[in-house]
């Protein structure tokens, strides 16, 4: 009788234990993950990765993150990443052009800050005013159809083309514009090859960024685009990690008066677009 207590004793005590491991393991399952400190970050050609690493990597590392810059030789090559998650967050493209690659890649992206960004401009080797344009003009323009659409804008100011009634920014081609006082000569080139091409060309529209990574000034343009806000460059992760704190962080760094004061103290930067966000610094 002793030996069928003992064995029933140790019974219980081990269904007990059991169901205790896994009381546990059921109060874990709904626990929400732990907040990553590593984050891999991702830029294209320009100057978005320089401002990263001298400014916001050193804010970012003060509070704990371990951060891997990619850098990718073309742009077109970023946001694939982000889809297949290699990396975390990017920092080179406008909200126009995040929108027209989530539709045309199945990405869902998200934009959480505005970066200083340079405004596109029209600039030129072979002349010094843009009164020498006429008929058979040459002018460069960005291959992509968000930064197209925003080069044949300014041609559209300075009355050169028009640009056809209903025409969209995602699915703007060359087929969108019209002649309107001359008959441009348009080239469409990859827009990082457009400011080393000028030479080849009377005009090209520049992305300001590659202007400012030569060491040139943007104000050398012969015109400057008023950059409106779809335009302006943000700063994406995708959509599943726009609550996380390490999303939070690279935000709040982004529109901290560090980098503000870094921004602004620096003369290549002079005629950036600054975000609203620094009002409140």
């Amino acid at each position: 009788m002793k030996k069928l207590m003992l064995v029933i004793l140790v019974g219980v005590v081990a269904l007990l234990s059991a169901c205790g491991q896994n009381a546990n393991k059921g109060s874990n399952s709904g626990a929400a993950p732990e907040e990553k400190k590593e984050i891999t970050v991702g830029f294209g050609v320009g100057t978005y990765e320089e401002q990263f690493r001298q400014s916001i990597l050193p804010i970012l590392e003060e509070k704990g993150y371990k951060v891997d810059i990619k850098t990718f030789s073309q742009n077109m090559q970023v946001n694939p990443a982000m889809k297949e998650g290699s990396i975390d967050a990017s920092i080179f493209q406008s909200t126009a052009y995040m929108e027209a690659i989530n539709k045309e890649i199945g990405a869902d992206m998200v934009g959480i800050a505005y970066v200083p960004g340079a405004p596109q401009g029209l600039y030129s080797v072979k002349h010094t005013t843009l009164d020498d344009v006429k008929d058979g003009t040459t002018v460069a323009v960005p291959n992509d159809p968000v930064n197209q659409e925003r080069a044949l804008r300014i041609l559209e100011e300075l009355g050169w083309v028009k640009i056809k009634e209903g025409a969209g920014v995602e699915d703007f081609n060359i087929n969108s514009m019209e002649p309107d006082k001359y008959k441009i000569d348009i080239k469409i080139l990859d827009p990082a090859q457009i400011l080393v091409s000028l030479e080849d060309v009377d005009y090209g529209v520049v992305n300001g960024n590659y202007i400012a990574n030569a060491g040139k000034k943007i104000t050398d343009a012969l015109k400057i685009e008023n950059t409106p806000m779809q335009h302006r460059i943000i700063v994406s992760i995708n959509k599943k990690d726009e609550n996380t704190q390490w999303a939070k962080d690279l935000k709040a760094a982004y529109e901290s008066p560090e980098f503000e004061e870094y921004i602004t103290g620096i003369e290549k930067y002079d005629g950036f677009i600054l975000p609203e966000a620094w009002k409140t610094n």
